[in-house]
This record gives structure tokens, sequence and C-alpha cells, in this order.
């Protein structure tokens, strides 16, 4: 069965292979964006940005520590918090709220299943017997080409560019757009962790890309300012066709 609905300002689509009900999957993901929204001036990170908050929840609590972690072995570059600007850890929340979606599907037994958030994703199993999921690694500059395309299976792959949303990561170290890469892309087990890495690697500029080949189970490829492609040497196995 596949799905698709427009939540938290993306797509996100569903392909599942097995016999389940993805309603929870989308509820959840609009009960997290009224939640965690930025751009909604009631929402309780709008609220607790602005200090009208006495006792986070407990959602909220682990979204502050997951910033305060990535902040940390970023050496900075990676923040929710700049001075003059709105608290916002949307650099946390997307990858953290689908992987908390995904892993409803798991709840109800799903074993073969992909989840596509604007082009970050969790794949579960394989879609047919000795077959991964395929995900493309769009071009950063070129909308209608992939740099390259990955086979995965019960991994995640993000992806942290400027084709989006325009130069919207800051380096927290300087409160300056972040310099000196046009994408990367993170394969992890989960996609908190790839969202995350993928995010701050970007904010690091150049230095993001070893730094985030040297995060644990992180695997990485990653288009230079001076279109330059690094990628991890275990990421071989996962490539599909490389189009670079």
């Amino acid at each position: 069965m596949r799905h698709v609905e427009q939540v938290m300002g993306m797509p996100v689509s569903v392909d599942v292979r097995d016999p389940v009900d993805v309603a929870p999957l989308y509820e959840d993901l609009r009960r997290v964006d009224a939640r965690f929204s930025p751009f909604k001036p009631d929402s309780e990170v709008s609220r607790y940005g602005r200090g009208e908050v006495a006792e986070v929840s407990d959602e909220l609590a682990e979204v502050l520590g997951i910033c305060s972690h990535y902040e940390r072995i970023s050496s900075g570059a990676f923040t929710a918090t700049l001075p003059g600007r709105p608290f916002d850890p949307c650099g946390v929340v997307k990858g953290w709220a689908v992987q908390r979606a995904a892993d409803l599907l798991r709840k109800q037994g799903a074993t073969r299943f992909c989840v596509n958030a604007g082009g970050d994703v969790v794949a579960a199993g394989e879609p047919e017997p000795g077959r991964p999921w395929l995900v493309g690694i769009r071009h950063p500059e070129l909308a209608d080409r992939m740099c390259a395309v990955l086979g995965v299976s019960d991994l995640a792959v993000a992806t942290s560019a400027t084709y989006e949303r325009g130069e919207h990561i800051l380096d927290g170290r300087t409160g300056l757009q972040a310099r000196g890469l046009l994408s990367v892309t993170v394969v992890a087990a989960d996609l908190t962790t790839a969202d995350c890495v993928a995010t701050a690697a970007f904010a690091m500029g150049r230095h993001g890309v070893a730094w985030a080949d040297a995060q644990p189970g992180c695997l990485i490829f990653a288009v230079d300012a001076d279109h330059v492609v690094h990628r991890s040497a275990g990421l071989d196995r996962h490539l599909i066709a490389d189009v670079t």
C-alpha cells in the first residue's frame, strides 16, 4: 500500500508491504507538528522560546537533550539557540518525529516499509525478497538529476542541503550561513541520528565531512562547494548507481 499526505510542511509518503493502518503515523506527525513547530505561536516550542513554559513535556525534554548532545559534539556548530533568533529545534525534530512515526508501524507488526519525508527516509526490510529499497541522492544544484542511488534495508538516510529551503542552515559558532558544502547525505541505523549528523556536518562546513564520517555507525556522501564528492568507503556496498 502506498499513501502520501502533506504534514509538517512537506510530503510524507509511506510504502508498506504489510497489512497495517498508516493513519496513526500521520496522526502522530500532526501532533508533533502542533507541539514543535516554531512557526505556530501557540506551540510548546514557541512558548518555551518565549520563556512561557514552567515545566516542559517529556517529548520536548527528549528533543532538548538531543539538541544539547549534538551542540556539544559539534563544538557549537549545531545549535537550536542563536542570539537574536527564536528557539528552533527543527534540525532535530524532523528526523526524530519521522523515526517515531516509523516505529509506530513496527509496533503494528510491519517489517517491510519505506517512509519518505521530504527526501529523508526510513527503510525497513525489503520490498521484495533479495531487493533493497532504492533511495536517490539528489544533485545539489540540478533538480532533475541524481548524484547516486543507494540500496538500503533497515537503515535511514537523511540529506542536508540548500535546495529545499535555501541557505537556512547556520553555523552556530558564527551565527552566519554555513559555507563549504553543497550537500551532505548520511546513512545510519535511525533517522534521528542521520538527520542530526547531516545537519551538524553541513553547519560545520568542509570540516564536517570528516567529522560525520567519524560518527559511530554513520556513512556519508557529500558534495563540497568545489563540486568534489566525498564518500565513506563503507558506502560502496549500498551504492546501486554512481552518476557523479
